[in-house]
């Protein structure tokens, strides 16, 4: 057990990278889109492509220090709370889950990201902190 659970942990933080780094690419690369994400689901209008930009490097930054494995509690903790607040702020999509199947997934994920917080003094497997 000691050996497959620095495994199970590095499969967790790549798969979350893989989710949280396509948004921050999308902010990057569609802005457009992204200005929606954040109208509907954060209630923030008007987000030019210049601050998506700014807030979409930021991420991804600090997302390829997480599946790095660098400075564990900050970047685990914002990768945890930047999908929290995702998870929370689709509320309305889980009221109506047969027509919003895809969103559900956001509840695993919420679990996963938890669960690497949690133990991420154990995550070991490739990692520079």
């Amino acid at each position: 057990m000691s050996e497959r659970l620095p495994t199970a942990l590095f499969i967790l933080r790549v798969s979350i990278f893989i989710v949280m780094a396509m948004w921050s690419i999308d902010k990057l690369l569609n802005p457009g889109h992204a200005a929606a994400v954040f109208e509907n689901f954060y209630f923030i209008a008007g987000m030019g492509a210049g601050i998506l930009l700014v807030v979409g490097l930021v991420q991804l930054a600090i997302e390829v220090a997480f599946v790095l494995g660098l400075w564990k509690f900050w970047t685990y903790g914002f990768v945890l709370l930047t999908h929290t607040i995702s998870t929370l702020s689709s509320w309305q999509q889980y009221l109506d889950p047969f027509n919003n199947m895809l969103f559900l997934a956001a509840i695993p994920m919420l679990g996963a990201c938890i669960a690497l917080f949690m133990l991420r003094d154990d995550d070991s497997r490739f990692t520079l902190g």
